[in-house]
């Protein structure tokens, strides 16, 4: 005898913080443009040897986009923010990189303030409109009996 077929289990998807979504968004940018600095790097010969500004910075990248997918907790948002500091430090080799670094980490700071702003409204507006659904419910019950 062979045993009824299961239906296939669905998993359901964690909801994402917007402050997750953003800061992870932030970092993935982070590591793009790496990219192209370590690039720039290799070009004018600032690191002797010439290839180990495409080595440091494939794994400033490989870092970064480890750490955007850790955003979901709060440790992985300090080692967010302690790269923000690492990125303008990258300065010390190529000038043009404070400006740059410290532009990411006033984009990281925006999407930390404001993320956590808005989920907090959609916080509360969820918990009112799950009330408002609960009495009408029992609004609904109560004139069936």
């Amino acid at each position: 005898m062979t045993a009824a077929p299961r239906a296939p289990r669905t998993r359901v998807r964690r909801e994402r913080s917007l402050v997750e979504t953003l800061l992870s968004i932030v970092l993935v940018l982070e590591a793009i443009m790496l990219f192209f600095a370590s690039l720039v790097v290799f070009g004018l010969d600032r690191l002797d040897p010439d290839w180990s500004a495409l080595v440091y910075g494939g794994i400033l990248m490989l870092v970064l986009a480890i750490v955007a997918g850790l955003q979901r907790w709060s440790w992985g948002v300090w080692t967010g923010g302690a790269l923000q500091l690492v990125i303008i430090a990258t300065g010390v080799v190529e000038p043009a990189m404070f400006l740059v670094g410290s532009g990411f980490a006033a984009m990281w700071v925006y999407c930390y303030v404001r993320g956590r702003q808005i989920d907090t409204r959609k916080a509360a507006w969820l918990a009112a409109h799950a009330e408002a659904e609960a009495e009408a419910a029992a609004h609904t019950e109560g004139d069936a009996s």
